[in-house]
């Protein structure tokens, strides 16, 4: 992911570092116009500097103070709940099935991004991700390829596949993504997801009901 945006990110290191520097020096009586002085500061601004950094990478980049300015992407951590629209065609009756419930389970860090959906026949896992955020063409997506996994009762019809979905991020906060996605077995369809809590659900609730196919 770009994490930063780096002019940002490079004003605001230099603007810590200069107070620190300066704090420091007053604190400890020293005079930063003698270049002895100057450089004995050096340490310990440089570990500061670190602590703050590890500080930010942990918990910071989510504060929306930083937000758009400094951390260009979302927080999207959590859990959303949708339906899947697929173009497939049952061949038994000719038609596409009705909208699929599914969840979708974000777990976001500063320097990565992990996607896990479910639904109740199958569970994808996501890799190669990353965002795409254009301001100045009103672009705000999340995009990943992924690995599809279906229940054995059900490989007859639905295999193990690859496929990739791209997602166009809705409303600041967000609280909405609605995607496409395209598979490898040549099947298209849309994906719709609202936010449903923070916490990270390990399986497909029961709440959401079965699958259209049962």
């Amino acid at each position: 992911m770009r994490n930063l945006k780096l002019k940002s990110s490079i004003y605001l290191i230099l603007s810590i570092s200069a107070i620190l520097w300066f704090s420091i020096a007053t604190t400890s009586g020293l005079d930063l116009s003698k270049i002895y002085d100057f450089f004995k500061v050096l340490p310990k601004v440089a570990s500061a500097d670190l602590i703050l950094i590890a500080l930010f990478v942990k918990w910071g980049w989510k504060f929306t103070i930083f937000k758009g300015w400094l951390v260009p992407f979302p927080n999207l951590n959590g859990t959303w709940q949708g339906h899947i629209k697929t173009t497939w065609i049952n061949p038994k009756t000719d038609e596409s099935p009705p909208p699929i419930p599914a969840i979708l389970t974000i777990k976001q860090s500063f320097s990565k991004i992990s996607c896990v959906m479910r639904t109740a026949e199958m569970t994808s896992y996501s890799y190669s991700e990353d965002f795409k955020l254009e301001g100045d063409n009103q672009i705000r997506q999340l995009s990943y390829s992924y690995t599809s996994k279906p229940l054995t009762t059900v490989t007859d019809r639905s295999p193990l596949h690859e496929g990739s979905i791209v997602f166009d991020i809705v409303g600041d906060p967000v609280t909405k993504l609605k995607g496409q996605y395209w598979t490898a077995r040549k099947t298209t369809g849309e994906v719709i997801m609202n936010f449903r809590e923070k916490s990270l659900l390990d399986e497909y609730p029961d709440d959401l009901g079965i699958h259209p196919m049962v």
